[in-house]
């Protein structure tokens, strides 16, 4: 189990190292295990959700209530 907990606002994303989250979601995507305390939660953010597209861990209540709250970001634009 991950020391990181799932993102459920745009506030926490802002933090996020991008490029981290880049290479987490290419990691993730190409099927790599759960990264351990030597990867960012930037990276670890990515590999969830780059494993949630890939159809290997189900999307959940936090990934919906964080998609819901980029979509609200960007109708507030």
């Amino acid at each position: 189990m991950s020391e990181y907990q799932p993102l459920r606002t745009i506030e926490e994303v802002d933090l996020l190292d991008m490029d981290d989250c880049l290479d987490g979601y290419r990691y993730g995507f190409a099927g790599g295990a759960e990264p351990g305390s030597d990867k960012s939660k930037s990276f670890w953010h990515g590999w969830r959700n780059g494993k949630m597209d890939r159809g290997d861990i189900p999307h959940d209540d936090a990934s919906g209530q964080l998609a819901r709250a980029y979509v609200n970001r960007q109708r507030a634009h």
